[in-house]
């Protein structure tokens, strides 16, 4: 299993639907300063199930939908964002019986925020449990940011131990020790 895609839509700085391809192995999101490779990071954080409107560098999950230009360009404010993660599930490491997986959330200006997984309503529990069947999710996985990076390297050893035990996916083992 291997992300295939990132789509951005009225999410942040990304008015315009967007879409980000990923190969197999590392890859990398590059670019000037406001380019938004942070929003990037946030739209993972986000649609893998961030709860926390700090942790996206908002003051409130609403500011996660595009606010509207100043530019030249004059672009209205939009009423939702959406962001769409695709995966290739052909070696079946996902329960679900499809060789591409999306999971995708939606937040509305008016309120609420919806769930996908393929397409059909899912609640956020469905998401975590999904993606945590892969070692990802909102417990899961370890985003370093720009800027990050020194709070890494000045971090307690409890710290350090936390971050490399999510690295290594001990958590999710962790995780099923909870609910059981």
């Amino acid at each position: 299993m291997h992300l295939m895609s990132l789509t951005l839509r009225g999410f942040k700085s990304f008015a315009s639907a967007t879409t980000f391809e990923f190969a197999p192995g590392i890859n990398a999101v590059v670019g000037p300063n406001g380019s938004g490779k942070s929003n990037v990071l946030d739209a993972l954080a986000w649609v893998m199930g961030e709860q926390g409107a700090k942790s996206l560098r908002g003051g409130s999950m609403k500011d996660v939908i595009f606010a509207g230009s100043g530019d030249g360009a004059q672009r209205a404010p939009l009423g939702r964002a959406k962001v769409t993660l695709t995966f290739d599930n052909s070696d079946g490491t996902l329960s679900i019986p499809a060789d591409r997986v999306q999971i995708s959330r939606t937040m509305f200006r008016s309120g609420g925020s919806e769930y996908e997984i393929n397409g059909s309503p899912a609640r956020l529990a469905d998401i975590q449990d999904l993606l945590s069947e892969a070692g990802l999710g909102q417990d899961m996985h370890v985003l370093v940011g720009q800027g990050q990076l020194d709070a890494v390297l000045h971090a307690t050893s409890q710290q350090r131990r936390d971050m490399i035990e999510q690295a290594a996916g001990v958590v999710k083992y962790r995780r099923r020790q909870e609910k059981t």
